[in-house]
């Protein structure tokens, strides 16, 4: 019975980190989708807390879950100029 209950609260762990890894993920999406939207402003903008919010994605440390990369402001510009 035991291992039985360190399966279900082991599961219950990882289910928890992966919800709060999609969270985290959609977070990610709005601030990316807001810089972009700021560079075709041409409003002054930041990748400062899309980063950290990918920071926090990395440091879930599940096998299911992608490793992101960071986003500088050089990478938001190229993509709203090839629009």
């Amino acid at each position: 019975m035991s291992v039985h209950k360190d399966l279900i609260q082991h599961a219950e762990k990882q289910n928890k980190q992966y919800q709060e890894f999609l969270a985290l993920d959609k977070q990610r999406e709005m601030l990316i989708a807001e810089a972009i939207d700021q560079c075709k402003q041409d409003k002054p903008f930041s990748t400062d807390q899309i980063n950290a919010v990918t920071k926090q994605m990395n440091s879930i440390n599940l096998r299911i879950t992608p490793i992101k990369k960071y986003v500088t402001v050089e990478m938001v510009q190229e993509y709203v100029n090839s629009k």
